[in-house]
Parts: structure tokens; sequence; C-alpha cells
């Protein structure tokens, strides 16, 4: 399955999980400007795929905005691996998501019924379980990649030698072995088998 099949794929996913979950997500409080997911929630886990797909937006962004982007993420990678929580790198001064239209489905599933603001997310049971379906079904496609937090992603996907290889539908899980024990990246193919 080519780039291009794979992304219409993913984009199908989070439209399901949309329709599916519409009836619980109706009822959530979050509006434009509600940034707690943002930067108190935890990690926000991606998919390869969902890497390439944010790296190519990077990519397309003006120079002064992808380098301050390029050191955001720098600085998110840095706390993570101190075990601090940061808010999002994607997360603009005005409180709004610079990539929101390609927002990674970590994203897109969370919603609240009732205020975070010290306590986290409030969703329903039903709502969970389809997120992680989806997320099952995710792996599933992207099943050459792996999962994890996204500066650690996005980091693994500015080597060379990694995304040439992901993009050619390689898989040599040996390569980023010790950074992906000390970060918590996991294997898709090893996940969605279970």
């Amino acid at each position: 399955m080519t780039f291009r099949e794979k992304r219409e794929k993913l984009q199908t996913l989070y439209a399901l999980f949309e329709i599916n979950a519409d009836g619980y997500k109706k009822h959530a409080i979050c509006k434009i400007g509600c940034t707690y997911c943002c930067t108190d929630a935890g990690k926000i886990d991606i998919l390869t795929i969902e890497g390439l797909i944010i790296r190519e937006r990077l990519s397309s962004m003006p120079k002064p905005l992808r380098r301050a982007i390029k050191q955001k993420l720098a600085q998110d990678k840095r706390a993570r691996e101190n075990k601090k929580i940061v808010s999002c790198p994607f997360l603009k001064k005005d409180n709004t998501c610079l990539i929101y239209d390609i927002r990674p489905f970590c994203c897109r599933r969370l919603y609240s019924v009732q205020e975070c603001r010290g306590r986290g997310p409030t969703i329903h049971r039903q709502a969970y379980a389809l997120s992680k379906n989806t997320v099952g079904e995710m792996q599933r496609l992207d099943h050459t990649g792996y999962s994890g937090h996204i500066s650690f992603i996005l980091d693994l996907l500015d080597r060379t030698d990694f995304r040439t290889l992901y993009q050619s539908g390689g898989f040599d899980p040996a390569k980023i072995m010790a950074f992906g024990k000390t970060h918590g990246v996991i294997i898709n193919r090893l996940i969605s088998r279970s």
C-alpha cells in the first residue's frame, strides 16, 4: 500500500470514529481556547504515518515558523526525557492548534463532558472503547511503523536512514531498539496483533 493510500485509509478511520463517537462527543463542553489536553493531559502519542503527515506540513511552513516549531519539539523531547510535561509544541499563543486540520488521533479522540482542570477529561466508557479499537486499526494500517510521543516519533523521522527505510516499507526495529526502550516507542506490528 502506498503512502497516499495509507493516508486515505487513515482519514477514513478518523471519519468513522467521528461518526461512531458523535452521540457521545455531542455532550462535550470543549471549545476553542480550551487547552487542558494540550498543556496538562500528558503524552501526545502518534503513529509514524501521522508523523510523516505532520512533517510534511512542517516542511511547507515559512522558515522562521518551522525553526521555532523545531525548537519547541526539541524542548518537548528534553522535557519528556526528564519526565516533565510541557505544552504541545503546536499550541499557538492564542490557545489554538497550529495543525488542527491534520491533528493526530490522540487529539481527535479527546473530549470532556465536565471541566477538566484538576482532574483531567471525563469521557464516556463507550467512546474510550471506540477510540481503543480505532488505535488498533491504525496500528495495523501502519504495521511497519511505531507509536510514541510526538516529539520522539518526529525525532525518528528526522533521521534520514529511519525515514527512508520506513517510507520504503522496510522494518528494522533493531536500529532504534535503544531509543525505543528509553523513550517508550512501541512497535505497531507487535501491538496490533494483541
